[in-house]
């Protein structure tokens, strides 16, 4: 089994932020995805970065003080996260909205909006998530995760007509992204740029940050009042240097794992995979199966929806000692297997053991006690009402 605090050394520095030297200045301990480095957490001076540090199953380490301060910062002031390598694509041309309406399970947004969109296979599992900002009726940008860029590109292009009027670019490597999120992030980015901040969630505009042209997205994957800050490579040093000096707090990845399981965010290839459908891992609200274009699986989830699905996603509260959740956890109960953790972490603003998981449809009842097999020791966890466990209402991300 992989240490779950450890990063394996080779194939690293091969894709590299326009800021990377600047996060690694502020103790930036980096991780690899698809190739990106991005920081896992801020090192201060003195603590241990060594690999072998990170021989461990347990929480406990010296980025467990870190985590919690990054995750503290977004929770009651401004973080930024340095976040290159978003997959991005550019969907433009007469038939575009046609198109991806008959790929995506859902509807999309209208001009001036940003939505999640979901593609299923013909079985109704889930292939994959995107965010989509329409900039026009026939312009559309998509951002899905950084594993997912050849996936993702591979099912798009597969799917395009042959002789379509519309093109389908990769802008991966052309731009970066920022997130700017906590209660103090419309005050941090209202003194670097002339935007309208009180343009309601799930909005966009295109702006400048500093003096610089950059999009900004009102979404925050940490569920904090937010944005996201996205610019050309050239433009993100003096973007991010600006946003740093306006008060707000580096963090990594490991902090936005946490804050993110806490709203019961899923993530690519983790809670989101063909290993579930789209009933099944709780997503119906982006489901449409009465609108007029057929999509792939569409059958297979009406059928379902009649049927019952085999499996139910819930959110747990875990008695997990000294380590979390890892992907794929058994759950047991009665002394029989009965689902799987997608995820798990350590929720700081809710102070307990977080873990999303797949269970029996009969046992997905809040107050049900099951056990979790955490490394070989079974621990007690509660489903929890449905919903995320922070800001159930989402008063803080539409603040």
């Amino acid at each position: 089994m992989h240490f779950p605090w450890h990063e394996w050394p080779a194939g690293r520095d091969r894709k590299l932020s326009p800021v990377h030297d600047r996060v690694k200045a502020l103790g930036g301990v980096m991780g690899a995805y698809n190739g990106w480095e991005r920081a896992n957490w801020f090192a201060h001076p003195g603590d241990d970065t060594s690999e072998e540090a990170t021989q461990t199953w347990n929480r406990a380490g010296p980025w467990e003080a870190r985590i919690r301060e990054e995750a503290l910062a977004v929770r009651d002031h401004c973080g930024v996260l340095d976040l290159p390598g978003f997959s991005r694509f550019r969907v433009e041309g007469p038939g575009a909205d046609d198109w991806l309406r008959g790929l995506v399970t859902g509807p999309l947004p209208k001009v001036g909006r940003v939505g999640l969109i979901y593609f299923a296979d013909d079985r109704g599992r889930i292939v994959t998530e995107m965010s989509v900002t329409r900039e026009a009726e026939d312009r559309l940008v998509l951002v899905t995760a950084a594993s997912a860029q050849w996936h993702d590109r591979e099912w798009l292009e597969r799917h395009m007509p042959e002789g379509a009027a519309f093109t389908l670019e990769d802008w991966t490597d052309r731009m970066s992204t920022l997130i700017v999120t906590g209660p103090r992030s419309r005050e941090v980015l209202a003194g670097l740029s002339d935007a309208d901040l009180a343009l309601p969630w799930l909005s966009f505009q295109e702006t400048r940050v500093c003096g610089r042209p950059a999009t900004l997205l009102r979404v925050s994957f940490a569920g904090e009042l937010g944005w996201e800050v996205h610019a050309a490579n050239a433009d993100m040093p003096a973007i991010y240097d600006a946003i740093l000096a306006a008060g707000a707090k580096p963090f990594g990845m490991y902090a936005l794992n946490s804050l993110r399981i806490e709203k019961g965010y899923r993530a690519w290839k983790g809670d989101l995979s063909t290993d579930y459908t789209m009933l099944e891992a709780g997503l119906d609200r982006f489901v449409r199966l009465d609108k007029p274009q057929d999509f792939p699986g569409k059958a297979a989830l009406l059928a379902e929806r009649q049927q019952g699905r085999k499996k139910a996603f819930v959110t747990l509260e875990v008695d997990a000692g000294e380590a979390d959740a890892p992907y794929m956890s058994t759950i047991w109960h009665e002394g029989e297997i009965v689902g799987e953790t997608t995820s798990g972490a350590w929720g700081y603003r809710v102070d307990a053991s977080v873990a999303l998981a797949m269970v029996r449809p009969d046992l997905a009842v809040p107050g049900q006690v099951l056990e979790v097999e955490i490394y070989g020791e079974r621990r007690a966890a509660t489903v929890q009402p449905e919903g995320p466990l922070w800001d159930p209402e989402n008063e803080r991300l539409r603040a």
